[in-house]
């Protein structure tokens, strides 16, 4: 490994020597071909020798039909595998890692987009050199953009920055797993240092990845001028829900309940599945999948828990599930009380009307949903589609809320994660049932996420 790491930086010094223009110039001829060749190749061969089975599915699009490549989902340092994949393209990464020993003169010489958190302006000029790159018409060569941002556990692939949507030119989506029953890889705030992860990793017989090569997306006329919907439709388009993960969900929650009666998950299943303690972090979580309250989850209530985590988005295939997680008895229509129990649950509002808004939606006034009537005021009503995200970023807000409060008691902090000036005389307003008051909710940038930034 020491031998393959010093000859890539060795090759790296050799592509860069006397290279004039620095990163603002691009490499060309034997420059170029020796970072896409002997780079590669000895990057590769890093990867084989500590363990790494790569298993590659699709087909690498060139320059001309994707100036961009976008991979997700973003879990460790080892994504890097997909740069030697691809041929070695750019990347956007931090200006602290180009100082690196050995690592930055190697990062060096793919010419990477800088980011730099000291300069105020850094977030501007790198969505400016991506454009002007992506642009440049086979002047400077492929870019990689880990588009989430930041390193997750992998449950579900959070929302994608713009950086990469904004030149509005096609991307080839790059879908990363690594099906090992022991992970050894996942790189997130709260979880093993780099050390610890390497020494794990490399104790292992073999380390799987796959690495999906999707088709191109080329983003229409309404996507190139909006970066946002670009960016989710692509994000969708690679989160989109097969039947066999439908099969794995099922599988891995009858893993969950077999040891429990009557197949629902107690929070002892739940703490013993995810291998934790009981403690009160572990109790919001199974918040977030106790619908109702009862103190257990059955299968409905661990899909939509699921759902909220992924964030979903206002399409065909989600207004279907919500439609299918609406309609508990299955008949093909939504009964009012049945319309009530999702949303009162999920704003954690068990007193809620909902009567008027089920009135709006129910057009033929039958008193009872049809899939049509529920759709079209899904698509005319889109916010209606990020309802459960709202519900999970309210809990968030309210758990670092709390989190940050020295003054708060601590066995009001149990009862009650919220402010001391946001409690109200339960007599002029009620207390949700999940604590949560939508109308004191304040934007909150500050996450309890599971997240290390790159």
């Amino acid at each position: 490994m020491v031998i393959l790491l010093l000859l890539s930086w060795l090759s790296a010094s050799a592509a860069t020597f006397r290279h004039t223009g620095g990163a603002s110039v691009p490499l060309k001829g034997w420059r170029r071909r020796m970072i896409q060749a002997t780079l590669s190749r000895l990057t590769r061969t890093l990867f084989f020798v500590m363990g790494f089975r790569v298993k590659v599915k699709g087909k690498v699009a060139s320059l001309q039909e994707a100036p961009i490549f976008v991979a997700a989902p973003h879990s460790s340092f080892f994504d890097a595998i997909v740069s030697a994949l691809t041929g070695m393209p750019s990347i956007v990464s931090r200006a602290e890692n180009l100082s690196t020993p050995i690592f930055g003169t190697i990062l060096s010489s793919l010419q990477p987009v800088a980011v730099s958190r000291q300069d105020p302006d850094s977030r501007k000029n790198t969505v400016s050199e991506i454009t002007n790159r992506a642009l440049s018409r086979g002047q400077w060569p492929q870019i990689l953009i880990f588009p989430e941002g930041t390193c997750t556990n992998r449950s579900c692939l959070i929302t994608f920055k713009q950086g990469a949507f904004i030149p509005g030119v096609p991307v080839q989506p790059v879908l990363l797993r690594y099906p090992n029953k022991l992970d050894t890889v996942t790189w997130t705030w709260q979880g093993y240092s780099l050390k610890e992860l390497c020494i794990m990793t490399l104790c292992q017989l073999f380390t799987k990845v796959e690495v999906e090569f999707l088709p191109v997306y080329v983003p229409t006329e309404e996507e190139r001028n909006d970066p946002v919907l670009f960016a989710n439709r692509v994000r969708q388009t690679m989160a989109t829900l097969k039947w066999n993960h439908v099969r794995e969900q099922l599988d891995t929650f009858a893993a969950i309940a077999s040891a429990s009666k009557g197949g629902r998950i107690g929070i002892e299943e739940f703490a013993e599945y995810l291998k934790l303690p009981i403690s009160d972090v572990l109790r919001e979580l199974f918040l977030l999948f106790d619908r109702n309250g009862d103190g257990t989850i059955d299968f409905r209530e661990y899909v939509i828990g699921l759902s909220i985590l992924c964030n979903p988005a206002n399409t065909e295939e989600t207004i279907h599930m919500a439609f299918k997680l609406f309609d508990q008895d299955d008949d093909g229509t939504i009964t009012e009380k049945e319309f009530a129990c999702i949303i009162q649950s999920a704003l954690g509002l068990p007193d809620l009307d909902v009567s008027n808004l089920f009135k709006e939606i129910d057009a033929d006034e039958t008193g009872k949903l049809s899939y049509d009537e529920f759709k079209n005021f899904a698509l005319e009503h889109p916010e209606y589609a990020k309802l459960f995200t709202t519900y999970l970023e309210l809990q968030r807000h309210q758990v670092g809320m709390a989190e940050e409060d020295d003054d708060i008691q601590p066995s009001e902090a149990k009862h009650t994660p919220i402010r001391k000036s946001a409690v109200l005389d339960s007599e002029t307003r009620p207390t949700a049932r999940n604590k949560v008051c939508p109308a004191d909710y304040e934007e909150d940038n500050s996450s309890t996420s599971d997240k290390k930034d790159d």
